[in-house]
């Protein structure tokens, strides 16, 4: 949520920052609903003082006298005005909440200006993308592969974009979620294991249920939702808190099934293993002062890229351009890997500063001193990585010419000394 008082005094520069997103918000409705609820709320302040004037005379008449008499009538009466345009006013807050919610972020003065990806930016390029072996093939094509990942029997057991990972996919699955978990909590990240179901609030406060709201899962009746990303829950961790400054910055790390609707659609990355309405993510998210919020936006990409540079897979940083940047997100860099198979790069992570965004919907604090007026906190969020990516990634960039797949030499001790995954049937 933006700041009211942004939106109040600088609705021109406001208006401009949400046309960089090229997005269409009606900013004059946002604007009418705060001056609504605004005058109502000087209509009931205005009742208020009224009714503790009276409160005040009364005190000071005989009880039962012609005047206390008239004061109580005069009181009744304002009293039923004040019950009436309190309803009232509780209506328009909540009128007001609601379009400011459809506000987003507003992309910061450093991001490039584009409506689409061909506008991002590159930053850095790592990793030498002629080391695979000639003839790459994408990662459905790889032998073997239908073994590991079986698509068919999850579409008769779920549905389509629910495969069952099998045999030394599952293991490779289960191995890198453990080597992301170990690295970044070495790395002085906190390990969470969060639910899966969240509720409506949750998903209104980290901003998902604005960007995802067609494309997430829901259960008892939009009551509750199935995570889309451990965002969500670790965002929310903190929510409706007023943090000390010495526990900041807070640093999580967690491992979640997330799960998304928008797999697959219009026909984009129905093969293989890129789009799915179920994968496995280990996410990182940071709380801070406003002050830290460059540091630990670098500190979450840092991290992310780590993981990308042990497992020695070639990628790229981009800073998305203002029309690509998410609905909360103030500035993200994606951390593209190259895919030989495919010839090309693709988004495994997305590192996010969210300013204090997220937190204004959360309701996330903090004190600068013990006794200082507590402020928003700022938000982040990175993947840490994206498993089934980190494995399309793996099987086409460690492809060998006899059709096996070489085991990154860091995931080996999690896969008990295997060096390789070959095509044979076991």
């Amino acid at each position: 949520m933006l700041d009211p008082k942004l939106i109040r005094e600088s609705p021109d520069l406001v208006r401009a920052a949400i046309a960089k997103k090229h997005l269409k918000v009606d900013l004059a409705a946002v604007l009418g609903a705060d001056a609504a609820w605004r005058a109502q709320l000087q209509d009931v302040e205005q009742l208020r003082s009224v009714q503790k004037a009276a409160n005040a005379a009364m005190a000071a008449l005989a009880k039962g006298s012609p005047e206390f008499m008239a004061k109580v009538a005069e009181m009744k009466a304002v009293s039923s005005r004040l019950k009436e345009r309190e309803a009232g006013l509780k209506a328009a807050e909540e009128r007001c909440r609601e379009a400011m919610l459809t506000l987003p972020n507003l992309p910061h003065p450093s991001v490039p200006e584009g409506a689409t990806p061909e506008a991002n930016v590159v930053y850095s390029t790592h990793g030498d993308k002629g080391a695979v072996a000639p003839g790459a093939v994408p990662h459905w094509d790889v032998p073997g592969f239908s073994r590991l990942f079986d698509f068919e029997r999850g579409a008769k057991v779920t549905g389509a974009g629910f495969p069952f990972f099998v045999g030394e996919g599952a293991r490779l699955a289960r191995a890198l979620i453990n080597f992301f978990l170990e690295r970044d909590v070495a790395a002085g990240f906190r390990e969470v294991m969060p639910p899966i179901l969240v509720n409506r609030e949750s998903v209104i406060a980290s901003g998902h249920l604005s960007k995802f709201g067609d494309v997430m899962f829901s259960v008892e009746d939009g009551a509750l939702f199935l995570s889309p990303t451990a965002e969500v829950q670790l965002v929310n961790l903190h929510r409706d808190e007023i943090l000390e400054a010495d526990a900041l910055p807070k640093l999580y790390v967690a491992y979640t099934p997330c799960f998304r609707e928008e797999a697959g659609a219009a026909g984009k990355d129905t093969r293989g293993l890129i789009r799915q309405h179920q994968f496995e993510k280990v996410e990182l998210v940071g709380i801070c002062a406003p002050a830290d919020g460059p540091r630990i936006h670098d500190r979450i990409t840092e991290q992310a890229e780590s993981l990308l540079q042990a497992l020695e897979l070639p990628y790229r940083v981009v800073v998305l351009s203002s029309g690509d940047t998410g609905f909360a997100s103030r500035k993200t860099y994606d951390l593209e890997v190259w895919l030989p198979g495919q010839n090309a790069y693709r988004e495994i992570s997305s590192c996010s500063t969210c300013g204090d965004f997220q937190a204004r919907r959360a309701g996330i604090r903090f004190r600068s001193a013990p006794r200082a007026k507590p402020e928003f906190a700022y938000t982040l969020n990175g993947s840490g990585l994206a498993v089934g990516r980190t494995l399309v990634a793996i099987l086409e960039n460690y492809q060998q010419r006899d059709g096996s797949v070489n085991v990154p030499a860091v995931l080996r001790p999690y896969m008990g000394g295997l060096t390789a995954i070959t095509n044979k049937r076991t």
